[in-house]
């Protein structure tokens, strides 16, 4: 009978990809003693990290992949990781804005599995700089319903993550205001906060943080310690993390000690859990 106590696969892949990013490397031997499970365990573990490359197999265990901090994987490459994960968080985001709001939603393959929920949300204005989020908002429902979202493109220059970005949509962005943005990131950190490969989408994210009341940011437990070319926003500067239930201990202690509110999406049936500093 398998050990109750033992972490589930998310967990697990959560703190092997941890312990690599920051010891540049483990060894199934160690895993096997550290985690309390099987030597096939750690390998499909290892095997189902290697997949999405986030490192490298080696002989006896794995190492970090030094990649290039301006890579930008491409809008369908991201779209199929961490699917469960992204759903969770989604749903979860969604709930957050109500309807009739004015919101921002920032490019990126979370936010865009957010769009998808507030399809249901009514009366929504929402200022996107995302091709694929507009197109989604402005689609007939499947029965031919008419979509309700006012969507306002920001326009600008395309990047390989399908953002709309430069100097044309900074200047939309900056004369408008709403109430809630959702912004996703390449990665974060307690040191670098919030950071993406792209400059130019660097500083639209920063001119959408200057037009929000309020600020969710949506980012599954893979994200925590990835570190971008470009740093656009510190964790104190976030109203809302929502993120899933396979962030390690660590990585959740210090968004807690560090953002507005921590939202733990869980990936079961259970309701979001809520770590909050924020007075009533």
């Amino acid at each position: 009978m398998a050990d109750s106590t033992q972490p589930l696969a998310g967990q697990r892949r959560a703190l092997i990809l941890e312990q690599v990013r920051e010891r540049g490397g483990v060894r199934v031997t160690e895993l096997v003693r550290d985690l309390g499970v099987s030597d096939m365990t750690v390998r499909r573990d290892l095997d189902a990290l290697a997949r999405r490359g986030l490192v490298h197999k080696v002989h006896g265990g794995a190492v970090r992949i030094e990649a290039p901090l301006s890579r930008e994987p491409g809008f369908e490459t991201k779209a199929h990781w961490e699917l469960p994960a992204k759903e969770a968080i989604a749903r979860t985001a969604a709930a957050l804005v109500p309807p009739g709001s004015a919101v921002g939603l920032a490019a990126g393959t979370t936010t865009f599995a957010v769009a998808r929920h507030l399809r249901a949300v009514e009366g929504l204005t929402v200022v996107t700089n995302s091709l694929r989020i507009a197109e989604l908002l402005e689609q007939p429902d499947e029965d031919g319903t008419p979509a309700t979202a006012t969507v306002i493109r920001t326009g600008g220059v395309r990047t390989p993550s399908d953002a709309l970005v430069g100097p044309v949509a900074d200047q939309a962005i900056r004369s408008l205001h709403v109430n809630v943005l959702i912004l996703g990131c390449h990665g974060l950190s307690a040191e670098t906060g919030l950071t993406t490969p792209n400059l130019a989408e660097a500083e639209t994210n920063r001119a959408f943080l200057q037009s929000a009341r309020r600020v969710v940011v949506v980012a599954d437990h893979t994200k925590w310690n990835a570190v971008g070319l470009a740093s656009f926003a510190a964790l104190e500067q976030l109203d809302v993390l929502v993120t899933d239930d396979a962030l390690p201990a660590e990585a959740r202690a210090a968004a807690e000690r560090l953002v507005g509110e921590l939202i733990v999406a869980p990936s079961g049936e259970n309701g979001p859990e809520t770590r909050s500093d924020a007075q009533p």
